[in-house]
């Protein structure tokens, strides 16, 4: 997850969010926090998209759907790019569910192999996935992704993937996001910025025996994203701007730091960097 970026999967607002009437009426469906303006969304995203394509050589867009609510901005949550193919989830949010199978149709039309899907009782959500290494898959247990989720994706990658479930704190409850990369942002093989207050012990355990060095989060930039970092390259990464202390970590320890502005597609919606982009393939 921090090898250099060759090619990522984002969707646009224009999209996800349609117009300023579809807004205003899927943003309390969505569990948003507001109604994000359109207009202010399309520029935001901008800079965004203008920061990935400076880093990224090949960008790819997922269309508008029908069926698809506000949270389709976020393309990170509805697969995972193995090296022998995607695996598709079933989500565990209910206005999602359309999500999958939309993705799946675009990335085989771009030459993507399917290596599997998760399929009802079972859920997963990319945002629980997490890459520790090419072998190596920590997944949350949470109220997005279950047991019978975990247990499907563990049988798909039978024999070249090893897959620990990583349990996920209650925190505010099922109706407010907290996946596994909510906790933990990779940023190079040897550095994650984390939030320790919600980590389990074992799991900062395992990392720190692996070598790994953890930047904490501060409360309060926590609750602004702080922890949403999202690696282009080994300590090259885009972040949600408004996090100085994190911000000033980070560069401390030798990464570049680039920013975008996201009060109405990021702050509303919970999602940063990470959540809008798919990387379909590193170096």
């Amino acid at each position: 997850m921090v090898s250099k970026t060759k090619s990522i999967l984002l969707k646009r607002p224009a999209a996800a969010f349609k117009n300023q009437q579809f807004c205003d009426k899927s943003y309390s469906t969505c569990g948003w926090l507001g109604s994000p303006d359109y207009e202010k969304s399309i520029k935001e995203y901008e800079v965004f998209e203008r920061i990935i394509k400076e880093n990224v050589e090949d960008v790819y867009f997922l269309p508008e759907a029908e069926g698809h609510e506000l949270d389709s901005i976020y393309a990170h949550d509805s697969f995972k790019i193995t090296s022998r193919g995607a695996i598709y989830f079933t989500m565990g949010k209910k206005s999602r569910k359309a999500e999958p199978a939309a993705a799946k149709a675009y990335l085989e039309s771009i030459g993507i192999p399917t290596l599997g899907q998760i399929e009802a009782p079972g859920t997963v959500e990319g945002g629980d996935v997490l890459w520790l290494d090419e072998k190596t898959a920590a997944i949350g247990r949470s109220y997005r992704t279950n047991d019978e989720g975990i247990r499907q994706f563990s049988e798909i990658v039978k024999g070249f993937i090893d897959v620990i479930p990583v349990p996920i704190p209650y925190a505010d409850g099922p109706d407010h996001i907290l996946h596994l990369m909510s906790l933990i942002s990779p940023v190079d093989t040897n550095l994650a910025v984390v939030y320790l207050k919600y980590m389990p012990v074992f799991f900062v355990e395992m990392l720190q025996e692996r070598g790994i060095e953890l930047i904490d989060t501060d409360d309060d930039e926590y609750d602004i994203l702080g922890t949403n970092v999202l690696a282009l390259a080994p300590r090259k990464c885009v972040m949600l701007s408004g996090s100085p202390k994190m911000k000033a970590k980070l560069i401390k320890a030798g990464a570049e730091v680039l920013e975008y502005d996201g009060p109405n597609i990021s702050i509303l919606g919970t999602g940063g960097a990470t959540c809008f982009t798919a990387p379909l393939y590193r170096e």
